[in-house]
């Protein structure tokens, strides 16, 4: 293996720049991909087994992977921000293999046993972002990298759906089963694009030049970044907290929710994701234009309120009969992914950039994912506990009513605050910059 490594990045040095970063960049797409395979495919299956303990068993079986998925993030708060360059191949196909064979251990026992196994298979995949992400980021190409990557989150969760079902109605694989051969159809892809990810060179000068140098960042490092920027994180964690719920839950139940309003093609899943993934992909990788790194962090801003406003009009305009069932599932699912794409590929990235922090993206990333899937799994909680009666689909509605105007109204206080906070670091910069110059003047008149 070391030897085809070493192979691997030989050769992997003579490419060009350009031919880098498309292959790095579908390098993270197959790979995000492939963990999704491993992760969402159970998500197309009904579950008809009732209820346990007052609670559908399809929502027990997402809410123990959510909740795994969740300590997971938690963890990786100190294990990514820690964690560097070192044997990042290796954990990524060792996490996600232990989550195969929970869906394995899934297919054998019965239910509403083998829920447990649904727990064990979220546990390990929620370092899997971050792992990946260390490949990309740093780079002057971060932003098509990132935005390539997370429209897998777009892509996939439809495809591997599609799949799923496509192996239960044509295949007559059974339900329990159905995730396990799933995984099995994207091992090969797994392996082949980890392996090239992982040969593909480091971040170059130009690259250091334009951004910042990433490093791990020890307890105190972490400590010290959260109090400089808390007031910005803690409005943006909300924000996120609010759009990761909506995406789980248009994630988890998109097929009850298509079939609320009357649409039950399985082919709908990855037909409207994927024009959803392309739409997002171009708007991200514009960026990529934005040299400026304050400009590119407004930019970002102003399409995460755009997002915001645009769940708000679609659902309105859905209400009052002025735009098909369809056009509203779809709108809303680009503007949730307008929203919520950002913070995965791009948002942190130019922060640290703007402000030219050291540490890496990892850290604070999985800060806000830790609390976005607390919320999600203390929404599932509420709704299934009879706190909330109401079918998914008219559960996603209210939840679109009730937060994309609060975050709207937060990402303009994010705004507000970043740029109030970059004009205090331009000036501390400049004085800084005048007193080394001083500095240097005086000693060179006293020699």
């Amino acid at each position: 293996m070391n030897k085809l490594l070493k192979y691997g990045r030989k050769q992997a040095a003579k490419l060009s720049f350009p031919l880098i970063t498309v292959v790095t960049a579908l390098a993270a797409f197959g790979c995000y991909t492939s963990m999704y395979a491993f992760r969402k495919a159970f998500t197309a299956g009904t579950f008809d087994e009732g209820d346990l303990l007052g609670i559908n068993y399809k929502v027990w079986l997402v809410i123990a992977q959510v909740f795994g998925y969740m300590l997971s993030k938690f963890y990786g708060i100190r294990f990514i921000a820690e964690q560097g360059y070192n044997l990042r191949a290796p954990k990524i196909l060792l996490l996600i293999g232990i989550s195969w064979f929970a869906l394995f251990g899934f297919a054998l026992v019965p239910a509403p046993f083998n829920i447990v196994f649904l727990f064990i298979n979220g546990l390990p995949l929620g370092l899997i972002w971050g792992l990946v992400f260390s490949y990309l980021e740093g780079r002057r190409t971060t932003e098509l990298l990132g935005a390539v990557m997370s429209v897998s989150l777009v892509f996939a969760s439809g495809l591997v759906k599609t799949i799923g079902s496509l192996l239960i109605l044509n295949a007559h694989v059974s339900v329990y089963w159905m995730p396990f051969f799933t995984g099995l159809l994207f091992v090969v892809p797994l392996l082949i694009c980890t392996f090239l990810l992982e040969v593909m060179p480091p971040p170059d000068v130009k690259d250091l030049a334009l951004r910042t140098v990433r490093t791990t960042m020890n307890g105190a490092d972490r400590k010290n970044f959260l109090m400089n920027y808390l007031p910005g994180l803690a409005v943006t964690v909300i924000i996120y907290v609010l759009f990761t719920v909506l995406r789980d839950v248009r994630d988890n139940f998109e097929v009850e929710i298509w079939a609320d309003i009357g649409i039950t093609d399985n082919r709908i899943y990855a037909q409207t994701n994927s024009i959803i993934a392309l739409v997002v992909l171009v708007m991200v990788s514009l960026l990529i234009v934005v040299k400026n790194n304050l400009a590119a962090f407004t930019l970002i801003h102003g399409m995460i309120i755009s997002g915001c406003l645009m769940a708000v009009l679609a659902t309105w305009l859905m209400e009052k009969s002025l735009i098909s069932n369809v056009t509203w599932m779809s709108v809303t699912g680009l503007s949730i992914y307008m929203v919520y794409i950002p913070y995965n590929a791009i948002f942190f990235e130019r922060l640290l950039a703007t402000f030219r922090c050291g540490g890496n993206i990892g850290f604070i990333m999985y800060v806000a994912d830790a609390c976005g899937y607390l919320g999600s799994v203390a929404v599932l909680l509420v709704r299934e506990l009879s706190f909330v009666q109401l079918s998914w689909g008219h559960f996603f509605i209210n939840a679109i009513w009730n937060t994309a105007l609060l975050a709207g109204v937060l990402a303009c206080l994010s705004l507000f605050y970043f740029r109030n906070k970059y004009k205090k670091y331009a000036i501390t910069k400049e004085v800084d910059d005048a007193y080394v110059l001083t500095s240097n003047s005086t000693q060179s008149s006293n020699i």
